[in-house]
């Protein structure tokens, strides 16, 4: 508010002197003319507080008369002076200020005022997401659903303008500035108390390196998420101490090679890092042997260094790069069917159109795919905006990079247990990852399950860790009971329990919970509501662990407790 109020005397200040200067000269003027009495005969000039009274009211065209008496001619004529000198001071001043209103600075001045503010009221934990396109849309929209409050910085004005009209739930105050700016994450909350992190996920490497470097400088103490594509930029970030790095092309790579070799291990993790809410994906079956990578950037060398898996053999199709390590090159345009065919297409079993062209890569997968229509197509898009036609023309598997990161960045921020879940997923059995995702499908009909993670403490838990401090015996069946209606279990999964650095995988119901159990779950969004009223309310614990609905408000007990008497 400062810099609006200078930044309003500054612009103000020849009006203000102006219209001071005509006011003081009036008013002198008027003190000094004489007037005249009802007889004719001379009056002294008016007092300098008639003087000054007169001229407020008449100044401000307000219009009250001749006060305390008639004026002379004399008077009439300094007044009429005065009458003009007055509106030219109010019209000039008046002017100004309009311009003011209208000046782009001071607009941004204001609203980075009001956006600081909101910021600094902010009461709950909340993230500060730097640069929201695509990916930064996508990770605020499963912010809002999963009731979490952000921060939003984002050069491109019109964006911020464009997200007014998201429903968003919670308090999101968003400002358009340049979050490589220390002042600028300064105002957005960077060592608020309730900041737990910082997401820097513009389309821009050097942009995220320099605000993770702002972050780990302004305050170490809070996690740093950063968006990458270079493998050097990745390198500089690591060499600081960057908390979490998502490269979105290595890990679809990873997801890639890892759906070849261990696919019912993939579609556990594909479960259970969607957006949740949102359809389950394709089940995907990439086939092994002989693969053809379109185009040798930094996806396409991510994919070639990922495949390198038995019985896959791989060839390269660029027109500039120098092949890879384990496999041949074919020097041209993929698009072109006489480089497809040199390339072996016709022998091929999967093939991956990954240039940094939507359209490019959709005429290569469409030309494949006449040319071999057993080939298993993998698509990478670069914009959300060709999502109809990636759609229509329908590959095997898509690549999506905005997404791909926004699903990293949520399971890391929300779920800090889930990436030690899916390190053990990656070496389970490939019947026990099959089992368990398709008890997840069947859990959530069919949509993404939230997956959240909980501690028994005093602060997340009270009415547990009350009731476990009281020598009482809680399991995890007695918790994924329904607070309304015990007989029926919660649609959820108890995941995982860490306890002491020890990790149990899927715990049965028999399983004895102890305070400081940190558990990992999976379910539908309400079933977290339900949980939480049962870790928190004594009433609700002591309702499902022993069927005794005891109401906990004093007009509840005198309404329904002698009707329960008399029942008796």
């Amino acid at each position: 508010m400062n810099s609006v109020f200078f930044l309003v005397l500054r612009r103000m200040r020849a009006p203000l002197i102006a219209l001071i200067v005509f006011y003081a000269i009036a008013i002198l003027g008027l003190t000094l003319v004489p007037g005249v009495n009802a007889d004719g005969t001379p009056a002294p000039p008016l007092s300098f507080f008639h003087a000054f009274y007169f001229i407020s009211y008449t100044a401000t065209t307000i219009g009250f008369g001749e006060i305390p008496q008639a004026f002379s001619d004399a008077q009439r004529l300094w007044v009429t002076v005065c009458i003009y000198i007055t509106v030219i001071g109010w019209t000039y001043s008046v002017l100004t200020l309009l311009s003011l209103l209208q000046d782009k600075s001071f607009q941004h001045t204001l609203v980075a005022s009001r956006f600081a503010r909101r910021v600094s009221r902010i009461q709950t934990p909340f993230y500060l997401v730097c640069g929201c396109g695509e990916t930064g849309g996508l990770i605020c929209r499963a912010l809002d659903l999963m009731g979490f409050d952000f921060v939003i910085l984002d050069k491109d004005a019109q964006r911020i303008e464009e997200l007014d009209l998201e429903d968003f739930k919670t308090n999101d105050p968003a400002l358009a500035a340049d979050a490589r700016l220390s002042v600028n994450l300064l105002m957005a909350g960077v060592r608020h108390a309730k900041c737990r992190g910082v997401l820097a996920v513009t389309n821009d490497d050097e942009c995220n390196l320099a605000i993770a470097i702002n972050v780990r400088l302004l305050n170490p103490e809070i996690a740093v998420l950063t968006r990458v594509r270079s493998p050097a930029v990745a390198e500089n970030m690591r060499s600081f101490g960057t908390h979490h790095i998502v490269n979105a092309y290595e890990r679809f790579a990873e997801y890639l090679a890892l759906a070849v070799s261990a696919p019912e291990a993939f579609r556990l993790i594909e479960i259970l890092t969607g957006l949740p809410g949102s359809p389950l994906p394709a089940v995907h079956r990439p086939p092994r042997g002989k693969w053809i990578v379109c185009g040798f950037g930094h996806f396409g060398q991510a994919v070639s260094r990922f495949m390198s898996l038995p019985g896959i053999e791989l060839t390269v199709v660029d027109p500039d790069a120098t092949g890879p390590e384990n496999g041949r090159l074919v020097a041209g345009s993929a698009t072109e069917a006489g480089v497809l065919h040199e390339a072996g297409v016709m022998e091929a079993a999967g093939i991956v159109a990954g240039s940094n062209n939507d359209v490019a890569n959709l005429s290569i997968a469409m030309m494949a795919k006449q040319l071999n229509s057993n080939l298993y197509v993998v698509a990478r898009q670069n914009q959300a905006a060709n999502d109809l036609l990636f759609e229509t023309f329908r590959a095997d598997f898509s690549m999506v990079h905005t997404r791909v990161v926004a699903q990293e960045c949520i399971s890391i921020l929300t779920t800090p247990l889930l990436a030690r879940f899916l390190v053990a997923v990656r070496k389970a059995k490939q019947s026990w990852s099959k089992t368990l995702a398709m008890h997840l499908e069947a859990v959530c009909e069919g949509l993404v399950p939230q997956v959240w993670d909980v501690r028994i403490a005093p602060a997340t838990s009270p009415a547990v860790c009350k009731a476990l401090q009281g020598k009482r015996n809680i399991t995890i069946g007695d918790l994924m009971r329904d607070n309304a209606d015990r007989d029926a279990a919660l649609q959820g999964v108890v995941l995982m329990v860490e306890r002491a650095g020890q990790a149990f995988l899927l715990p049965n119901d028999e399983f004895m919970l102890q305070e400081d159990d940190a558990m990992l779950l999976a379910g539908k969004r309400e079933v977290r509501s339900v949980l939480d009223l049962t870790l928190k309310n004594a009433n609700a614990l002591d309702y499902v662990l022993t069927g005794r609905d005891q109401r906990g408000g004093w007009v509840w007990r005198a309404l329904f407790g002698k009707k329960e008497a008399r029942e008796q």
